[in-house]
């Protein structure tokens, strides 16, 4: 069961990944900026007062972030289990691109990985990249951990691991898809963007969450 303490919580992580207040979370979503204060989650008399399915998809929107990527938030917060917890596979993402660790589809196979406890989601085919060096700095730093989803649906906008099928790695955001080529920018702009041609792509898996 999600508490009312996993939901505030979950609502507090997700304005604090965007280096924002929960005011400022509420202004960004078009809220009033007063609709995330402590003062509104428990009535005078202490009732426990929940934040409202709408305004929950607006800061989801105005933030870019998943519904898988909010359930993670909800799981962690308050130190509760939520969905439990399992151990996925975790590699460094520049070994990642060596060879013999994903299937065509981009599933995570063979020897190599280590493992991570993760919050359980739906998902079971999810795996962990540990980020090394600064190349996707500032949206992803070196040691952070992304968790990638080669299951979920991919659309404009979304962050991206792509393997090529000379075996280079790329984590970037989608930028455009076309039956011939993928735009790819960087999210470091010392980084050049790219486009690549489809033939090219071995495999595209979306970013459901990090560890930041």
């Amino acid at each position: 069961m999600v508490s009312h303490r996993q939901i505030w919580g979950a609502i507090d992580a997700l304005a604090q990944r965007h280096q924002l207040s929960a005011s400022g979370l509420a202004r960004l979503a078009g809220l009033d900026a007063t609709a995330f204060n402590k003062s509104k989650r428990e009535t005078p008399d202490g009732r426990k007062r929940w934040p409202s399915t709408e305004s929950l998809a607006k800061i989801l929107d105005a933030t870019s972030a998943s519904f898988e990527e909010f359930s993670a938030l909800v799981s962690r917060a308050g130190g509760e289990a939520g969905y439990g917890a399992r151990l996925i596979p975790l590699i460094g993402l520049a070994q990642a691109g060596s060879g013999g660790f994903f299937d065509d589809g981009g599933f995570p196979v063979g020897e190599g990985w280590e493992q991570v406890a993760f919050p359980q989601l739906r998902d079971e085919n999810v795996y962990a990249l540990e980020v090394s060096g600064d190349s996707m700095a500032p949206v992803y730093r070196d040691g952070d951990v992304i968790i990638v989803s080669p299951a979920a649906g991919v659309r404009r906008g979304d962050r991206v691991v792509v393997k090529t099928v000379s075996g280079e790695i790329l984590a970037k955001m989608l930028a455009r898809q076309t039956a011939g080529t993928l735009d790819l920018v960087s999210f470091n702009p010392a980084h050049e963007d790219r486009t690549l041609a489809t033939e090219d792509v071995e495999w595209i898996a979306r970013i459901i969450w990090a560890s930041q």
